[in-house]
């Protein structure tokens, strides 16, 4: 039912066989209309990273949440729909000197058996949980990839890992991912890490994005920004009023969310925001 659920939620109500072409369109979809974002964390009640919690909460009420719930339900619905999935580590990082740490700070997925010309190994990369990512899943072929106006880099590939480069527009500067262990009590101590204030990078400002085809939305924190052809732009947010409409029309659901909690929450990004502004937006 919850595998139903979501796939109606994207639109999509036949079955689909387990080829290149569905793995595409599913991932689309996913990307197009459900946000990555940390509602939840910034109100204060993180949600479970339990596959099959994440599965549902997307059926029920439209939210997933970051990499580690949105690609877990990935997961589960592509084996559902006859997929061979794998899992693998990722670590993304900002500043060269943190490329190599160990942490696990983002799930990645590996799919395989779906040989091309251009992918004779028949592995794949699909990933709705960065946010700011690429549209349809990558090839695991080292090379460059246009998408949109994006540009991505993938080096380094082997059987167990990769290494990324993102788009310089980005938020993140790469990610390196490994073999190191994803099990469930890994996650959930990562997750108790990423989310819990003060120092969880998820907890300190609230962050949604969405991809289509032409580019990449964002708000952060009183902020809006759009990546595409015409480059970069930003907006300052500094009425609730603009802030909500914003929340929704980055497809976010605020379904089972109070108005109250939400204004609160806005009045204290705006705090935030003007201190910021006051330091120089450093």
């Amino acid at each position: 039912m919850s595998i139903r659920a979501y796939l109606a939620h994207l639109g999509i109500e036949e079955p689909l066989p387990p080829t290149l072409e569905s793995l595409r369109l599913v991932h689309r979809r996913h990307v197009e209309q459900i946000p990555y974002e940390n509602l939840q964390i910034m109100l204060g009640r993180p949600p479970s990273v339990d596959p099959e919690s994440s599965l549902t909460r997307v059926g029920e009420v439209g939210r997933a949440g970051y990499c580690f719930h949105q690609n877990a339900v990935l997961e589960l619905v592509l084996r559902d729909l006859g997929f061979a999935v794998e899992r693998r580590h990722g670590h993304v990082w900002i500043n060269p000197e943190k490329r190599a740490d160990p942490f696990l700070n983002h799930l990645v997925l590996v799919v395989t058996g779906l040989p091309t010309d251009d992918n004779p190994d028949g592995r794949w990369w699909p990933d709705v949980g960065l946010g700011e990512g690429f549209l349809e899943p990558l090839p695991l072929v080292a090379g460059d990839y246009v998408d949109g106006p994006l540009r991505f880099e993938v080096t380094e590939v082997t059987e167990d890992g990769w290494s990324f480069r993102n788009d310089p527009t980005g938020t993140f500067t790469g990610l390196e991912v490994t073999s190191a262990p994803t099990d469930p009590m890994t996650v959930l101590d990562s997750h108790a890490t990423l989310s819990t204030a003060p120092d969880g990078v998820f907890s300190r400002i609230l962050v949604v994005q969405r991809r289509d085809p032409l580019g990449v939305d964002t708000l952060r924190g009183c902020v809006r920004g759009r990546v595409d052809g015409e480059g970069r732009r930003t907006t300052d947010l500094t009425s609730y009023d603009e802030w909500r409409g914003a929340l929704v029309g980055l497809g976010l659901s605020l379904v089972g969310v109070q108005e109250a909690h939400l204004r609160a929450l806005f009045d204290r990004t705006l705090v935030g925001h003007e201190q910021w502004v006051a330091a120089g937006r450093p």
